[in-house]
């Protein structure tokens, strides 16, 4: 397995210098900040990610404004109080994506949000204290749990709102094959917990955030591009 010093400096070379690659990092939010989070951002963040898979992002985010007004903001209380029939109206407007298997997610996820934010304080909270040596396992929660928050869009949705996690982006994954860290499926528990493994050894040899290796390593490999979106990396 290459050292973290090997995978930085080459990321480092190929994006101009240590500056350079320092300036693409971004650090994850403390376990303080997320705690603060109102546990409605979560859905929100979560449908988002759920319109967004299978469409152009931009897409979506010129319907969101449309989306917040149909559906409340995604306050959580007031969707767990919507009639089914009510959903069906929601899922023809036409200010929103108008797709009502993945409209059917956001009372789903409410619930599930709802239920965690019961045993826990809140759904910020719960997401907070999950540890990151175990990232892999609060995606499998979140899969199990959530609506459509399984392969990528439930850890796209966590990196979005700044819970440390890495991603298996093209790049990434590329990387993990190349090196023989995984094999077969991706998705599959053998290689989400050599991934996951991988990256701890990594945290160890650095004391940096998952977030931050997981986009060294995405630099450090595939095309170079200097200022692409870190939440793709």
């Amino acid at each position: 397995m290459e050292k973290f010093q090997d995978i930085y400096q080459r990321a480092a070379q190929r994006k101009g210098g240590e500056a350079m690659l320092q300036q693409l990092l971004v650090a994850p939010k403390t376990a303080i900040q997320l705690r603060t989070l109102p546990d409605d951002v979560w859905l929100e963040e979560f449908t988002r990610k759920v319109f967004q898979s299978g469409f152009y992002w931009s897409v979506i985010n010129n319907k969101w404004a449309g989306f917040r007004d149909v559906f409340w903001d995604f306050s959580v209380e007031k969707l767990l109080m919507m009639p089914p029939d009510m959903l069906e109206q929601k899922a023809s407007d036409e200010r929103i994506v108008r797709n009502f298997k993945k409209v059917q997610t956001i009372p789903h996820n409410a619930y599930m949000i709802h239920d965690v934010a019961t045993e826990h304080g809140s759904f910020s909270q719960f997401i907070a204290d999950w540890p990151t040596d175990d990232i892999i396992g609060l995606w499998g929660y979140l899969k199990k749990h959530g609506a459509r928050l399984g392969g990528n869009t439930g850890p796209y949705a966590l990196r979005a709102l700044g819970k440390d996690t890495f991603l298996l982006s093209r790049d990434v994954e590329s990387y993990l094959r190349a090196h023989k860290i995984i094999d077969g499926g991706l998705q599959t528990k053998k290689s989400l917990a050599a991934a996951q493994a991988f990256f701890n050894e990594l945290q160890q040899q650095s004391g940096l955030s998952l977030q931050e290796l997981s986009l060294i390593l995405a630099y450090s490999v595939g095309d170079n591009r200097v200022g692409i979106q870190t939440t793709q990396a």
